[in-house]
């Protein structure tokens, strides 16, 4: 992504370079370059999946989109290359996504800009595309959700509002597809006009906000000389005179520039008894009153709708009965998951076996027929068979989003949140921490105090990732089979619990600072399409798939490996001569369960001078107080590579015992045979809790430099041995 530090300008060089661009060819055809833009809960993920065919993340919840994607479609032989920015509400950088867009926007990468606007919702979306206007960069308006607009009773003259806004105007439903060829026809026929005819649109503002405006700007030609026309200078001028934090730094070395405009702007405020700022804004939404009474009319019908959404948050968000439904709809979600999910991952265990089963006799005894049996699918068939569990919990999850459940938590738990140093604009973020904490992270983007954005990045690894799902399905169907799923909840609520209470620790006594309130909408309810379920859920099979085909056989491959070398080990005891001796006890069932248990003896040795044996050994002595063995110490440390590969690594360690079950009902037998329940109740809680995997924390280091990356990892180990040990030492007084 290109980015300047200055505002739009056209210059000749760049006027040239637009026109260049616009003939750019790709395989001998034209490139079009297309930039998304709008509020958050537009549906521009959504026409952004329409367009370019592309699965991002969709949801009826604000800022869903917090990096930049691209996607490409072929419309009448040319290349329409789609750019989907992050839902903004302003130019005037506040938030870091803010930023991405208008960097986006005004390195002119674009040639043409699809504005999306909630066709229900037009007198908040046309603020930011009044500063569109200003920018005069070739825009298609796209009016998306018109169904929704329409059984509201409103009706848009398109015709007005394209003169109104001097560019073409399309009506669509995203979710259905409906207007996609209408927007691809006016995106190739707005790139073939002349730039020299697109002009910004002056709006009418005070005729002292005019007086300041001219002023910077006659200040803003002289340093600029030659780099901007008066469109461009006056763009910048009413930038700065908004406030615009990060273009007055990029103009920080002319000190007279900005001397000139803390004058005006405290002048202003002082003579107007309002500040600077919200003079623009009242001329920005003085224009839209007067635009919309202009172009939309309303029929005084009651929306059937937006009662029932009100009648419905009147029970989802009451003060006192919002909390218990919260909960228990959570607990309904993990209790279903592991229920549901018990049958069809029973199916794919038993395919599992008998593929384990067909292959081992198919092939010779060897190195590479333990590599493939011990190896590749123990491991691999130790994670795949928790695949309905994940895909089940991420239902429910793409449902509380899709109807706008999701969004309504963030009011919900507001009051609660603010105890904790946090404000519920957070819990967003903390809740896609569910699926994986790497987009988690990087959606704390969407908060625009750095300080509670910072608090977020460095609680949400504590929200557990689906990652750790398998791992908590694994050993509570081992130690807790008969109350696995309030097992599986209660790990979730230590997590939420954990996160909260580490946001106390963190902005009390390490990163300082007031609470800040926040404005956040509510959408209406919706129903939602078997599309975007599909979506969600097809999207987290995909990933799982491919996580599957990646990490887990390279992790499974490097446990076998250092499991099975190296193969000169020097024995303390002659085992082959003990086992011949055992065999001639005239007692047949004594016989077999010496043997049994000196093949056990070897393989154990073997084990614990393998590689692997001698890594979990020289770390074992870190968890003693936990009881954690040496098996369970190489679990934990492959999970700091990839949680996923926890439960992989199980599956390599225990799958070569000798015994009558196979599969994940004989990896539970294993494992239970090696811990007790308070121990493995600590593992769950140390695997919850313990540092974030290489992902999450490369994320961190994104958002909050290598620093607070490192802080994380530390804080987070010692959270977790703290509590485990805890738990161990608490639970050895009572059971």
């Amino acid at each position: 992504m290109k980015t300047n530090n200055k505002p739009p300008q056209h210059t000749a060089s760049q006027k040239a370079s637009i026109e260049s661009s616009n003939s750019e060819l790709v395989d001998n055809k034209r490139v079009i370059t297309v930039g998304l833009v709008g509020n958050p809960n537009c549906g521009k993920t959504s026409l952004f999946n329409k367009l370019s065919d592309s699965q991002g993340s969709i949801g009826n919840y604000p800022r869903v989109t917090v990096e930049i994607q691209e996607g490409k479609i072929e419309y009448k032989g040319v290349v329409i290359r789609i750019v989907d920015l992050p839902g903004i509400y302003s130019l005037t950088s506040t938030s870091p996504e803010e930023r991405i867009g208008r960097d986006y926007l005004h390195s002119e990468e674009a040639d043409v800009l699809l504005n999306i606007l909630d066709a229900g919702n037009l007198d908040r979306s046309l603020f930011f595309t009044t500063q569109l206007l200003e920018m005069g960069q070739a825009t298609v308006y796209v009016l998306n959700m018109i169904d929704e607009a329409k059984k509201k009773g409103i009706n848009i003259d398109i015709n007005d509002l394209s003169t109104m806004l001097n560019g073409p105007v399309v009506e669509t439903n995203a979710k259905l597809g409906e207007g996609m060829d209408d927007i691809l026809e006016a995106i190739i026929k707005l790139a073939d006009k002349p730039h020299e005819e697109i002009h910004p649109t002056i709006l009418p503002y005070d005729s002292h906000l005019e007086d300041a405006i001219n002023k910077v700007q006659d200040l803003i030609i002289k340093l600029h000389p030659g780099q901007m026309d008066k469109h461009q200078s006056r763009w910048l001028s009413i930038k700065l005179l908004e406030g615009d934090d990060e273009l007055l730094r990029r103009e920080g070395e002319h000190s007279h520039l900005i001397e000139l405009v803390r004058r005006a702007r405290y002048d202003l405020s002082h003579s107007h008894g309002e500040t600077c700022d919200s003079m623009f804004a009242d001329t920005r939404y003085g224009f839209i009153h007067g635009l919309l009474l202009e172009v939309r009319t309303i029929d005084e019908k009651p929306d059937k709708r937006m009662q029932l959404t009100r009648r419905i948050d009147q029970v989802i968000l009451h003060r006192l009965l919002g909390l218990p439904i919260f909960i228990g709809l959570m607990w309904m979600m993990f209790e279903s998951t592991f229920t549901l999910g018990a049958y069809p991952a029973d199916w794919i265990d038993q395919g599992v076996r008998a593929l384990s089963a067909g292959a081992g006799d198919l092939m010779p005894p060897g190195l590479v027929r333990d590599l493939l049996m011990d190896g590749m699918i123990m491991g691999i068939g130790a994670v795949v068979v928790f695949l309905p569990y994940i895909l089940i919990l991420f239902f429910f999850i793409a449902m509380f989003s899709e109807t706008g459940y999701l969004a309504r938590t963030s009011f919900l738990l507001d009051r609660i949140m603010h105890i904790f140093g946090l404000h519920g604009k957070a819990f967003i973020p903390l809740v896609m921490g569910f699926g994986c904490n790497v987009p988690a992270v990087m959606a704390t983007r969407t908060i625009e105090s750095p300080r509670a954005r910072l608090v977020a990045v460095l609680i949400n690894p504590f929200m557990s990732c689906s990652q750790r799902l398998p791992a908590f399905i694994l050993l509570s169907g081992a130690f807790f089979p008969e109350n696995a799923g309030q097992m599986i909840f209660i790990m979730y609520m230590i997590s939420i619990a954990t996160a909260m209470g580490s946001a106390v620790f963190l902005s009390k006594l390490v990163i300082k600072g007031g609470n800040e309130s926040f404005v956040m909408e509510l959408p209406p309810y919706r129903l939602p399409t078997l599309g975007s379920i599909i979506t969600h859920i097809g999207t987290r099979a995909y990933d799982f798939v491919r996580m599957v085909g990646g990490v887990i056989v390279v992790g499974s491959i490097t446990i076998w490996f250092l499991q099975q070398f190296p193969r000169d080990i020097t024995y303390s005891v002659n085992y082959e001569s003990a086992i011949v001796q055992a065999q001639t006890i005239p007692d047949e069932n004594k016989s077999q369960l010496a043997v049994a248990d000196l093949k056990d003896q070897k393989e154990q040795e073997r084990m614990g001078k393998s590689y692997l044996g001698i890594i979990g050994q020289s770390i074992a002595p870190l968890f003693s107080v936990q009881g954690f063995d040496w098996k369970d110490s190489v679990a934990i440390i492959s999970g700091i590579f990839a949680k996923e590969v926890v439960v992989a690594s199980y599956g390599v360690l225990y799958g070569q015992d000798d015994g009558s079950e196979t599969g994940s009902a004989g990896l539970r037998n294993a494992i239970s045979q090696s811990m007790t329940p308070i121990t493995a109740f600590a593992l769950m809680v140390f695997l919850l809790l313990y540092s974030p995997c290489l992902s999450t924390i490369a994320a961190i280091k994104r958002e909050a430099g290598w620093s607070w990356a490192g802080f994380s990892v530390i804080f987070s180990l010692t959270l977790a041995w703290t509590l485990s040990a805890l738990i161990v030492s608490l639970g050895g007084l009572f059971f």
